[in-house]
């Protein structure tokens, strides 16, 4: 079996804790920064907490996606290694800090996140952003399409829940490049719940498992993102595809320095996070996913969820943290 997977359940167990150790380092790094108003000082709390826990597990880590290049980052660049060189070799995607924004303003949904796989396992993707379409499991692969229209897409998963469009609630990002989209989802006649930053957790609402009012995410966001969502989309079993966006030179110019060439093709999640992989967050504000990271005068109490392919596990992991 994989190296991640159950080959021993002293391995498993290791690495699953660890990873769930590592966001939730993190997570109580970055709570020091909450409505502080400073980006970088919480970005940073976040990338040294989550580089402290990383480096004590037993495995050879390689980010395969993070914050840049290997020389553009000091902690996270792609290439960058973490582990005590023993163990399983694994590949990472790291969010140290998922809604920057939202933690400097103390707003909800901001949280640590990272995704595990086997070597080669997650898609290398440059900073640009993609259209994304997610819903729950128990639905044909092509039930969405991002070739149709939202209209369309809304039609068909109501005719498939066999309910009136107006009972269903598309999750999108409240950008002002999604204006069209809003408008066109308020016609069909859908409700719209709309979000400040946070796409991954979005996307995880729209698998039901945690967030029922929430039934399709819709939009454009970052790519990275898009990879650690979907790692988090294999887990629950539910159903997204992807599109890179080439309307801007500069997206296509670091589309083809990584070899992605062709600018038609959708992805679904597997292709972007391939065979057994492992999900983890740790909130650092509260949100509708985890809650966030809560102070008293002796302890940490901190709240994550931790997800796995080849376990179909989804734990929710509540931790008390002396101080």
């Amino acid at each position: 079996m994989d190296q991640l997977g159950m080959h021993s359940g002293l391995a498993e167990g290791a690495l699953t804790l660890g990873f769930v150790r590592a966001t939730e380092l993190a997570a109580i790094a970055t709570s020091e920064w909450r409505g502080k108003g400073d980006e970088r000082a919480a970005d940073s709390a976040a990338s040294d907490g989550l580089a402290i826990g990383l480096n004590v597990m037993p495995m050879r880590a390689t980010i395969s996606l993070g914050e840049g290049t290997h020389s553009e980052s000091d902690t996270f660049g792609v290439g960058h290694t973490f582990g005590t060189g023993e163990g399983p070799d694994v590949d990472l995607a790291v969010d140290a800090l998922e809604g920057t924004t939202l933690c400097a303003k103390a707003q909800n949904d901001a949280l640590v996140a990272l995704a595990a796989s086997e070597p080669g396992g997650l898609m290398r993707v440059p900073a640009v952003y993609m259209d994304k379409i997610a819903i729950a499991s128990g639905y044909p692969e092509d039930l969405i399409d991002l070739g149709a229209s939202p209209t369309d897409n809304i039609r068909a998963l109501a005719d498939a829940k066999k309910v009136p469009v107006r009972e269903i609630a598309a999750c999108v990002l409240d950008r002002p490049r999604h204006a069209a989209l809003i408008e066109e989802l308020r016609t069909v006649g859908c409700s719209v719940r709309l979000i400040g930053d946070g796409d991954i957790a979005a996307v995880i609402h729209a698998a039901n498992v945690f967030h029922e009012s929430v039934d399709i995410y819709m939009g454009s966001g970052g790519a990275p993102e898009g990879v650690l969502a979907a790692a988090a989309i294999r887990c629950l079993g539910g159903v997204m595809q992807a599109r890179f966006q080439t309307n801007r030179p500069d997206f296509v110019e670091k589309l083809q320095a990584v070899g992605i060439t062709d600018r038609d093709k959708i992805y679904t999640a597997r292709d972007l996070a391939r065979g057994d992989v492992l999900f983890a967050a740790t909130g650092v504000t509260n949100g509708t996913l985890v809650e966030g990271v809560a102070t008293n005068k002796g302890s940490y109490h901190t709240s994550s969820i931790v997800m796995e392919t080849w376990s179909g596990t989804v734990r929710r992991v509540s931790t008390r943290h002396a101080r």
